[in-house]
């Protein structure tokens, strides 16, 4: 049986101090091995940013996707072996911007798949520029006077788009993390987690204290349902897009692969794929 130590590897990560996507590394390790899972039934997809570098840090299956196509590359690999648990991961950018397409096509085929978003309203990796969800008026070197975009609310388009499963962490409240990710993983149907990770770097307004005083988690909510649609876009708006926890969950729909028609229940990996020798004789002489 696979423990958090076999999730690591001796890669070290090259994150700022601080950076918030520590914590989602940890919390997706900690979740594997709270699942059992073995690291060979595991693959992370990532895209291209910071966070997009996470694929290499955790000891599964890894690939880094070019920029903004985790998403169509992870519903390949799962179409190809279904029995992989399989986990995109990317920034705002990555899946809000070039990827928002892909993002949203994969929220209404509802593959079985769980998708780790690490937000933290700026394009760290190129050092700073705003992103589809920086706050209008937010001043950073693309927008000296002041974002004039309205930000992109990833959970209201999720939820807008058909979503079966959408969560929203905070990479300072690591627990709660490791417990979505554990339910986003569990559930059969595309799974989103928007993770409210802080750029320590170039984002010097939604910091790590912005985000206690503001956030309202919906776990300790009394009387809050995630499988109620009105009630989950009511919170949504009410506050903003700022609130945590399980937000909404759909446990009647299927997943994709489960309608696709003469569907393998096994993977190519696991299927004898040698012809009985007549067959692959009577196939030659067809071409004599």
């Amino acid at each position: 049986m696979a423990t958090l130590k076999d999730f690591r590897n001796e890669i070290r990560p090259n994150w700022c101090p601080g950076c918030g996507d520590f914590s989602v590394q940890a919390a997706i390790q900690r979740a594997l091995a709270a699942l059992n899972k073995e690291p060979h039934e595991v693959a992370i997809v990532s895209g291209i940013g910071c966070s997009g570098r996470i694929s290499g840090y955790v000891n599964t299956y890894g690939f880094h996707a070019v920029h903004g196509r985790s998403l169509p590359t992870a519903q390949g690999l799962k179409l190809a072996n279904r029995h992989l648990t399989v986990i995109a991961a990317g920034g705002d950018g990555d899946g809000f911007g070039i990827g928002l397409n892909h993002f949203i096509h994969a929220v209404r085929r509802n593959m079985d798949i769980t998708y780790i978003v690490m937000d933290n309203q700026i394009y760290g990796l190129t050092k700073g520029q705003h992103s589809p969800t920086s706050a209008t008026g937010m001043q950073v070197k693309t927008t000296p006077h002041g974002n004039i975009e309205q930000a992109l609310k990833p959970t209201q388009l999720a939820l807008a788009a058909g979503i079966s499963f959408l969560a929203q962490g905070f990479s300072s409240d690591v627990n709660q993390l490791v417990s979505l990710i554990q339910a986003a993983i569990q559930h059969r149907g595309f799974s989103l987690i928007n993770v409210f990770s802080p750029c320590v770097t170039y984002n010097k307004i939604n910091t790590y204290e912005w985000y206690k005083d503001n956030v309202v988690n919906l776990d300790k909510l009394e009387g809050y349902q995630p499988n109620d649609y009105a009630a989950a876009m009511n919170q949504i708006r009410e506050h903003d897009g700022l609130v945590t926890g399980l937000i909404y969950q759909d446990t009647n729909r299927a997943p994709y692969e489960d309608s696709i028609h003469n569907y393998a229940s096994d993977s190519l990996s696991h299927v004898d794929l040698q012809l009985p020798s007549d067959v692959f004789a009577a196939a030659l002489k067809e071409f004599a």
